[in-house]
């Protein structure tokens, strides 16, 4: 068949359509290395970029974010403190920004969250699409936005706000206080899912990213289906009449998750994690999920083996993804530094050796 770009195989991928060969794609300068190092390794028309950009913007005039570094322990990080007209909340991450561990969370206690809701009910929800075709447009034949609607309320909380444990503890100290909470992370959210809405009847967007970096130790299926899946269901009512499908970032274990999963209305796994590192393989994703794309991140540990081994460990994936047109190999997670090229033309080259997909 004709050859394509990286940007045609990769909205062949999401549409279901043939295409020449598996998509191989980087979360754009995740290995470390510029996208012209890489290129000039494995070839240009080898690797695709996908670049997190969103379709709206927030505005909060009586809160602000303040910035500064710190070091701890010799470590460098940033502090970063949120004003709002009811008090201050500071978080603390060390390391660099693309990998960085809260060191301190903004919310340790519950009259904190008193400080979090002014902040939240402050905000207003604007479409914003400068960025999202500024990328567009700079990506050209190599890539694709990676479009973000920002992460569901639950997974958003324990990420970005409040350690995994303490919200346990609060949720079950004070349910009536984080249900307020909750309702207004949802409703937050509503105003982006509308922004969106408006967004994609002017853009040519494939789908719709929800950042929740899903692994079932941290949620399960009970609050995966009330705090997500209900998000997902109407973020995907909303796109009714479009051909725009629900992507979620589901990179750690799913096995607890399947049937949830499954019932939802997401069309793409965006960094699906696959054996040998987390508990679901390709052939189990193929077959419990027959309409799902999945954009699997190569198993970081496997980076590190002999280039035989990569080889063989790629066209393993390859052969239980199939020629279905619903595999796409991405880097989309840390891995070890420096191994990229290594790893890479072992990637490519089992890719090109696999050869073209139906769709």
């Amino acid at each position: 068949m004709t050859k394509m770009t990286m940007r045609e195989r990769m909205l062949a991928l999401v549409r279901g359509q043939e295409h020449d060969r598996v998509p191989f794609v980087e979360y754009s300068g995740i290995s470390g290395a510029s996208n012209e190092d890489v290129w000039s390794v494995i070839g240009r028309e080898n690797m695709g970029l996908l670049a997190w950009v969103g379709l709206h913007r927030f505005k909060h005039p009586n809160c602000r974010f303040e910035s500064e570094e710190i070091v701890v322990d010799g470590r460098k990080g940033t502090r970063v403190t949120l004003h709002t007209p009811e008090g201050s909340l500071t978080d603390e991450r060390l390391g660099a920004a693309i990998s960085s561990a809260s060191y301190k969370h903004y919310i340790t206690e519950p009259e904190d969250y008193k400080i979090l809701l002014s902040y939240l009910r402050d905000i207003t929800v604007h479409k914003h699409t400068d960025q999202w075709e500024a990328v567009y447009k700079r990506m050209g034949d190599d890539g694709l936005p990676h479009t973000s609607i920002g992460r569901t309320p639950y997974q958003q909380l324990w990420i970005q706000w409040v350690s995994l444990e303490d919200l346990a503890l609060h949720m079950v100290d004070c349910p009536e206080l984080m249900e307020e909470v909750f309702d207004a992370l949802f409703e937050v959210q509503r105003g982006i899912f509308r922004a969106v809405r408006k967004a994609v009847d002017e853009l040519p967007v494939p789908y719709v990213n929800f950042g929740d970096n899903i692994t079932a130790p941290m949620i399960g299926e009970n609050y995966f289906r009330k705090y997500c899946v209900t998000s997902y269901q109407e973020m995907a009512e909303m796109l009714e009449g479009t051909d725009i499908i629900i992507a979620v970032h589901m990179d750690g274990d799913l096995k607890p998750l399947w049937k949830a999963i499954a019932e939802s209305p997401v069309r793409l796994l965006d960094s699906f994690s696959p054996a040998p590192d987390n508990d679901t393989s390709v052939a189990d994703a193929v077959r419990e999920w027959p309409e799902m794309r999945l954009c699997l991140n190569y198993p970081s540990s496997i980076h590190l083996a002999e280039p035989e081994v990569i080889y063989n460990t790629t066209m393993e994936m390859l052969e239980q993804g199939g020629h279905t047109g619903r595999l796409q190999i991405q880097i989309s997670e840390n891995m070890p530094p420096g191994v990229w090229k290594k790893s890479y033309p072992q990637i490519v080259k089992a890719i090109n050796d696999f050869g073209p997909i139906k769709g």
